[in-house]
Formats: C-alpha cells, sequence, structure tokens
C-alpha cells in the first residue's frame, strides 16, 4: 500500500503510461489469485468494492424486487437482511439446529427447505460462517439443492474467506461477496463478488458513472468488470489485497485455520469445565461452593467453525462483562446483537446478546490463557 502512494498514486484505465499499465496489470493479477482461491474461471467477473455489505447490497438490490421471494439462514447478518427489508423481497428462514443454528442439508432436511419455496422464489442468500457463533453451513450440499430447483445460489463469505475452502463450480455458488480485512488479511475498505455471467446479465449497476471505456456513451457499459465498477477504485486497498493474498499463499489456509481452531478450544476448556448440556461451563471460585457458569453461544463443539466464540454471562449484564474484560484486564471484545438480530433470535441470546471473543492467527496461547481468566475473574465477581 505505501509503495502504491508513494510510487505509483495514479488511476488505472485512463492513463497511457507506464505507471497506469503496472496498476491495472496488478489489479488484473489480483482478480486472477481471488479466481484461483474461490474456484473461479472469469477474473472480469470479479467486482470490487468497499466491503461485503456493499457486495451484498450490489447483488440483491441488482436484481431483486419487492414481487420476489428469497430463502435464508437463521444467522444472517444485517447486511443481507436490511436490503430485503429495504427491497420489500418476501423472504423465508430455513430451519437450523436449535444450538447451533446449521441448516440440515440431508434427505430430510433438503425436503424441509423444498417445502418452503413459492412460485416467485429466486435465490437462497447464506452466510457460509456465523459472524456471532462461528457456525460454518454446508454450501456444497445447498447448492447442489439450489442448481436443481433453478434458485440463485448467494453467498456471504465475510467470516470464512481465505481460510475455509471455498469453490465456486463444486459448490454451485452464483454470487460470492467477501471482504478483504477479515481472514482475507488484508486491509479495511477493499471487498468485492464473483458474479456469474448468467446473473451478471441480470444485475443492474447499483452506482453510474465514469469507467475508463465506451466514453462516448451515456449508457454505462455492458462488459465487465467495467459495468460494476464505476469511479476510481480504492488502489491502495487493491495493493494491500494483493499483498495479503501473497501471504495466504505462502503459509496456508490450513495451518491457519489450525492454529486459531487450536487457540479456540484452548480458550473454551481454560474458561471452566462443560457441565454436559453441551453450552453451559462452569467455573469454580478459589473458596469453598464458589462457583459461577457462562453459556458458550451455539455451543462448546469447536471443530469445523470460525474461531468466533460469544459468551452469555446469565448472572449479569453482558454490557458490564464487557466492560470489565476491558477496564481491568484490557481485553477488547464487541457486546450486543453484532448486527446480527436473527441469528441472536434463533440462537436464543435475543435481546440481551452476547460478548464476543473474536480469535485471529497472531494471538499467542498466553494471550488466549490471560483472556480465558479474564472471564473466569469476571464471572465469579458476577455472582
Amino acid at each position: 500500500m505505501e509503495y502504491y502512494i508513494r510510487q505509483v498514486g495514479c488511476n488505472i484505465n485512463r492513463g497511457s503510461y507506464d505507471k497506469a499499465y503496472s496498476a491495472g496489470s496488478l489489479v488484473l493479477g489480483t482478480r486472477e489469485r481471488l479466481c484461483r482461491l474461490f474456484g473461479f474461471d472469469r477474473p472480469e467477473n470479479v467486482i470490487f468494492t468497499a466491503n461485503v455489505t456493499a457486495s451484498l447490497n450490489f447483488i440483491l438490490k441488482g436484481f431483486l424486487t419487492a414481487r420476489d421471494h428469497v430463502l435464508v439462514s437463521g444467522l444472517e447478518h444485517n447486511a443481507v437482511m436490511r436490503p430485503l427489508v429495504q427491497l420489500g423481497t418476501d423472504y423465508s428462514v430455513i430451519p437450523g439446529d436449535n444450538n447451533t443454528g446449521r441448516i440440515d442439508a440431508g434427505p430430510s432436511g433438503c425436503a424441509a427447505i423444498r417445502s418452503l419455496l413459492k412460485p416467485n422464489s429466486k435465490a437462497v442468500v447464506l452466510s457460509h460462517g456465523s459472524n456471532v457463533c462461528g457456525t460454518i453451513q454446508p454450501l456444497l450440499e445447498i447448492g447442489r439443492f439450489c442448481r436443481e430447483e433453478g434458485l440463485y445460489f448467494i453467498v456471504d463469505s465475510a467470516q470464512t474467506a481465505g481460510v475455509f475452502p471455498i469453490d465456486m463450480e463444486q459448490m454451485k455458488i452464483d454470487a460470492l461477496a467477501f471482504t478483504g480485512h477479515k481472514s482475507l488479511m488484508g486491509p479495511q475498505g477493499i471487498g468485492g463478488f464473483l458474479i456469474r455471467p448468467e446473473l451478471a446479465e441480470k444485475l443492474e449497476p447499483l452506482i453510474a458513472g465514469g469507467t475508463g471505456s465506451f466514453s462516448d456513451s451515456l449508457e454505462m457499459p455492458r462488459i465487465l468488470p467495467d459495468r460494476f465498477e464505476a469511479g476510481t477504485p480504492n488502489l491502495p486497498g487493491i495493493y494491500g489485497l494483493s499483498g495479503a493474498l501473497s501471504f495466504l499463499d505462502s503459509t496456508g489456509p490450513e495451518k491457519i485455520r489450525s492454529h486459531e481452531e487450536r487457540l479456540a478450544r484452548l480458550f473454551i476448556d481454560a474458561v471452566g469445565e462443560e457441565n454436559g448440556d453441551g453450552r453451559t461451563l462452569v467455573i469454580s471460585g478459589e473458596k469453598p461452593g464458589q462457583k459461577a457458569r457462562v453459556e458458550v453461544v451455539g455451543g462448546t463443539d469447536i471443530s469445523g467453525r470460525a474461531p468466533v466464540i460469544s459468551l452469555d454471562f446469565p448472572d449479569q449484564d453482558n454490557a458490564e462483562a464487557a466492560f470489565a474484560l476491558e477496564n481491568r484486564y484490557g481485553v477488547m471484545t464487541r457486546c450486543g446483537l453484532h448486527c446480527s438480530p436473527l441469528a441472536h433470535r434463533t440462537l436464543g441470546t435475543f435481546p440481551q446478546g452476547a460478548v464476543r471473543f473474536s480469535i485471529g492467527y497472531y494471538n499467542t496461547p498466553e494471550e488466549i490463557l490471560a483472556a480465558a481468566e479474564a472471564v473466569r475473574q469476571v464471572a465469579l465477581a458476577g455472582r
């Protein structure tokens, strides 16, 4: 990013000079690398936006109307739900497991999904990983179901892109929205989506303006990516994302994922003892009979889940617990409903929300153990 700002500093598709061509080449190379990462073969159909929210708005508002119906999971973020409500698009919530929110995509589960279809059903819109509890949805099976039923399959990969495998061809994904600043290890302010030609043809551009191409026309170009990339792109962000993809290539998503999963397991084990219900951790104090408890939203089994752990402190206000964690112990968490009220209703933590811990590749076991001890002390103090 510093190299671009200091040494390049020009736009793409506008100037006829070496630096502009060099920048254009890097942008194209970044599209190609994203294609390789996500099992896609059309780099021109990789569209850059500001973030996954912008991408989802671009996709949903580009082809849905109030006359349409879509299916969503019970764990959707407001980046999906608010555009649907704005549009007046009818939606049905696919039932999921009561503890984790995971959709059953087996024969009986798909039958339940099929029963929700209406004559005007157009798409399934699905978050791959929950930002509240880390639950991973079965994209492969649901994608096949969508293809069989003639539905578009739109996936929000905010919590999983870069760490969990996603293959658009194998999973029959029609549009994949991503953001750079989470597991892709890139900077904030850069994201995008990959879209199949069949769906791209139906999308009306959300933003219109200059593209550096077909400048004689007052209409937006038909070619991609120009049709969906009006205005100056976030080139520092794209350069940063390119560097992040190099890091992912050299490190390996599997190494990152296994490290984060080990830390998540360490955290849960260090907080307290499981009481057998798959959700509650019992914390024992130093005094005889001194006990407290916390609830792990989505359950204590973290295998195959994104490293997002949300705790409900049933014996005190969650906001007070979060304040104590930061004020006394320097542990920063996200408290509340996490822009996902539908998920909290599904998981039984509405309206109180939860205290979320986001574990990353650069966390150390020592930090995790310190955070777990802080949770123990705050929970015991709240009894």
